[in-house]
């Protein structure tokens, strides 16, 4: 199946990360990720998940892919296994035939960047930043967490 964007607008924005007022924690201490961070949007995976199921329906797809992972548990609910289980039970009971798969859900982002860099994936070509800009901020949590990951796994990035 090739490969395609669809764009998605949300309509709220208020109390998340979508809210141009909200604040986006920086340069914090990464040990201390465990409470919700105001960066969570309300709804998010399962928002995608719901388009991407009816995708896959429409182009008569068997799986979903979502590139939740390790580091991403604590702070947001909708990146945890039993969410994504959750999930995966809500499609067979729907009769789809579509199943969700979170290929990197145990890895950790050192773990990911290692089989991105051996599978030879355009790795400079990606960044998770929570101010959205065209060019990564470079201080978030998403940003370090990234910087973190590449350091450990002995990778160079961008």
């Amino acid at each position: 199946m090739p490969f395609k964007i669809i764009k998605i607008k949300l309509p709220w924005k208020a109390g998340s990360l979508l809210d141009k007022g909200s604040f986006v924690p920086v340069n914090r201490q990464l040990s201390t990720v465990n409470a919700l961070p105001s960066t969570y949007v309300p709804g998010r995976n399962t928002i995608f998940i719901s388009f991407a199921l009816s995708y896959a329906e429409a182009e008569k797809a068997s799986r979903i892919f979502i590139g939740a992972n390790a580091v991403d548990f604590s702070g947001y609910p909708d990146c945890r296994p039993a969410y994504l289980n959750a999930w995966n039970k809500v499609l067979k009971a729907l009769g789809t035939g579509v199943s969700t798969e979170a290929p990197l859900v145990k890895l950790t982002k050192a773990q990911i960047v290692k089989l991105g860099h051996k599978l030879k994936a355009p790795l400079k070509l990606t960044w998770s930043c929570y101010k959205g800009g065209a060019e990564p901020c470079g201080v978030c949590d998403s940003c370090r967490f990234r910087a973190k990951g590449f350091a450990q796994a002995g990778v160079k990035d961008r």
